[in-house]
């Protein structure tokens, strides 16, 4: 199952992007995997040269004993080389990271793809709008 944050491409220029891992209880696992998972208004931080993410919201798997918070705070597994380089580049003003999708790779960890990302104006936001529904109208005439 591959959950995306559809709101981040539009809200956000992609400049780089990151694969990391995600540091989940057994429940969370099962409950991504049947898609109860959201990564809207999610962010990632960089606290004391670790990674996390903040904002995602994964439901309480139904069969599971504990509760656990569903926003609560996850670390990333990154590369130290990797977060060093993210912390410059964060640290810029008007840089954020966000992530994008997450899904299991092949052999069935869980994975969140994060970008580092540069906010978006109000008007290259409606210029996105306007080159879509050129595209669609294009896709349609020539059905």
């Amino acid at each position: 199952m591959k959950v995306d944050n559809k709101k981040a491409f539009f809200e956000y220029t992609v400049l780089e992007k990151y694969e990391a891992g995600i540091s989940l209880e057994g429940q969370e696992v099962k409950s991504i995997r049947i898609g109860q998972a959201s990564l809207a208004d999610s962010f990632c931080r960089i606290i004391k040269d670790e990674v996390f993410v903040m904002g995602m919201h994964i439901t309480h798997y139904d069969k599971a004993r504990t509760m656990l918070d569903s926003k609560r705070t996850r670390k990333l597994l990154l590369h130290k080389r990797e977060i060093n380089s993210l912390t410059g580049k964060v640290s810029e003003k008007g840089f954020a990271l966000i992530p994008l999708s997450l899904y299991f790779n092949k052999r069935g960890k869980a994975k969140l793809c994060i970008a580092l990302c540069k906010g978006k104006r109000q008007y290259e936001k409606r210029e996105t709008i306007k080159n879509r529904e050129l595209e669609r109208e294009m896709r349609n005439f020539k059905n």
